[in-house]
């Protein structure tokens, strides 16, 4: 299994134009979280990350290109991520390849990064792949994430290196479940150090969490370098460990590169999963 530094990211890579499976590149999971605190015992949430992708092409039997966008859900649950340049790389491999019909296309995808995520498992399951027509682009709406906005506070911040001990929540007043969202989520790239813009959105149960220190700790993610998906899952577990909610729920979508976006969603109950809707940065 590759490091996140034998990655494609920040090389020089030959754009395939013929389809690859082989360009996938996964990552383990279980490094980063064992860094927070998650062992063999397993993580406290549910989940998936859900993924846009929205340069898909591919040429059908007469040759002729034809272009979908994609959603991609894959289970937090799986042993392994997908390094996001390999998936642009391999998403690109669909360029000049003639398949049958956008079925065999979806069916494709579902086994590739099925087979990519769940490497290593004992028992693999698949991801959710759904593609979405031209005629269907109409339907696609932009909306903000649902909440209270804490962006709206006035505070200072001097700290810009992930401080859980900016979290506290008043356990000697009355329970509350409110919706916090925020825009001034930005972590770096954990290989190339590209800035990564986010709006993340926290569902919570419990004693009130303190509103400017939860603003402050969004904020001091703001030179760490870390991967999406590790990024919301510190967040979850500062959030869960410090705050000690009776439900938590955090989801972040970030603002997409290469043609792709990924918007990670942490759960500690069963749920619907989010609505796949971006938002106007996206």
């Amino acid at each position: 299994m590759p490091l996140p530094e034998q990655s494609p990211l920040g090389k020089a890579s030959a754009y395939a134009d013929q389809y690859d499976p082989t360009l996938l590149c996964p990552l383990e999971r279980a490094p980063k979280r064992a860094e927070i605190g998650i062992g063999a015992a397993g993580a406290p949430f549910v989940g998936a990350d859900l993924w846009t992708a929205y340069e898909l092409s591919w040429l059908n039997a007469r040759g002729k290109p034809q272009v979908a966008l994609a959603h991609i859900t894959v289970p937090c649950e799986t042993p392994c991520l997908i390094e996001s340049k390999s998936f642009k790389l391999y998403l690109n491999s669909f360029n000049q390849t003639a398949f049958a019909s956008a079925q065999d296309v979806q069916a494709r995808l579902r086994a590739d990064l099925g087979a990519a995520v769940w490497h290593g498992a004992p028992q693999p399951g698949t991801v959710g792949v759904r593609l979405i027509a031209p005629e269907q682009f109409d339907q696609q709406s932009v909306h903000e994430l649902d909440g209270l906005d804490l962006d709206r506070l006035d505070i200072e911040c001097h700290t810009y290196q992930p401080a859980p001990e900016l979290l506290r929540a008043h356990h000697d007043e009355a329970p509350v479940s409110e919706v916090l969202t925020s825009r001034l989520l930005k972590s770096n790239c954990l290989v190339t150090g590209q800035p990564d813009w986010g709006s993340l959105r926290i569902a919570y149960s419990g004693a009130p969490i303190d509103q400017e220190g939860l603003l402050q700790y969004i904020v001091s993610f703001r030179q760490h370098q870390e991967f999406h998906e590790q990024c919301v899952e510190r967040i979850f577990m500062d959030l869960w460990t410090r705050c000690r909610p009776t439900k938590l729920e955090v989801y972040a979508r970030y603002t997409r590169r290469g043609g792709l976006d990924i918007n990670p969603w942490r759960t500690s109950h069963p749920m619907q999963l989010p609505a796949h809707t971006r938002t106007a940065r996206q």
